[in-house]
């Protein structure tokens, strides 16, 4: 399935080879992706942000 398909975008990201390593570690931890990680981790972040408004629209979303 390409990005067209799913709706997603791509976004070019630079990380520090630290903050690399980290992320892959808790990305494993978890048993994801590191993409699948930075994006689940993005996406909590937005929802803390908005207070949980529109929570289900965003799981809806995802």
């Amino acid at each position: 399935m390409s990005d067209k398909d799913n709706g997603k975008k791509q976004v070019p990201l630079r990380l520090s080879p630290s903050l690399y390593a980290e992320l892959m570690r808790w990305a494993e931890d978890d048993f994801r992706s590191l993409n699948g990680q930075i994006e689940y981790l993005l996406t909590a972040c937005v929802k803390k942000r908005r207070g949980g408004r529109n929570a289900k629209k965003e799981d809806e979303d995802s």
